[in-house]
């Protein structure tokens, strides 16, 4: 049954000349947008959508042999349903609730630093273990979404440059990789943490 599933989801959803998707990429494709329009606006309800968006990504990666965005995926659903518990219920340090806010300097080195050490760490790891053809490329994307997943978890505004940073580079790579409707989608989330951005700085100086 799940097999049939996963055989269906995989299957092309349109063919038009040199572009084509699977039902997966195009599903995929529009929860993945819904969500971070409903993450602008700081809505919970982003994040059930960012569970079925990966777990459908999850496929066409793993389909296209981009073995370190597959698993990325797989970290995504765990860390949406703590982001999900994070925004209806998570604290601050001094126990008040979530706000829209910047990271002070020790937190940009912190978040600089996890990704310097999670980018080779993976890269390496998709090299040795995988039969990808571009883990250094895939691992840059993978390194930078798991940080500013995290950021965005915990609503700092700084998890939208992450964001932008991860989608220019990702864009290059689903290219070189033919799946062109994600190029596309990938370009719209590129769009939309440039805007994402400038409306979370001006939330965090309203609360400031």
């Amino acid at each position: 049954m799940l097999s049939d599933c996963v055989a269906f989801l995989n299957g092309p959803a349109f063919t038009l000349g040199a572009l084509s998707s699977s039902r997966a990429e195009l599903l995929g494709a529009f929860l993945g947008v819904w969500m971070v329009l409903l993450n602008l606006r700081v809505n919970p309800a982003a994040w059930p959508l960012a569970i079925a968006s990966s777990l459908l990504f999850l496929l066409v990666f793993w389909d296209a042999r981009l073995y370190g965005d597959a698993l990325l995926q797989i970290l995504f659903v765990i860390v949406a349903f703590w982001g999900w518990w994070q925004w209806l219920r998570g604290k601050q340090a001094d126990g008040s609730a979530l706000v829209v806010r910047h990271l002070g300097v020790r937190g940009r080195a912190a978040a600089l630093l996890a990704f310097a050490v999670l980018w080779p760490a993976i890269g390496l790891l998709l090299a040795r273990q995988t039969d990808t053809d571009v883990p250094w490329w895939d691992a840059f994307p993978t390194a930078g979404s798991v940080v500013a997943q995290v950021l965005l978890a915990r609503k700092y505004v700084e998890n939208w440059p992450g964001w932008l940073a991860v989608n220019l580079v990702a864009i290059g790579l689903f290219a070189y990789k033919g799946l062109w409707l994600t190029v596309g989608l990938y370009a719209v989330f590129a769009l939309l943490a440039a805007v994402g951005w400038r409306a979370w700085a001006q939330r965090a100086a309203m609360s400031a």
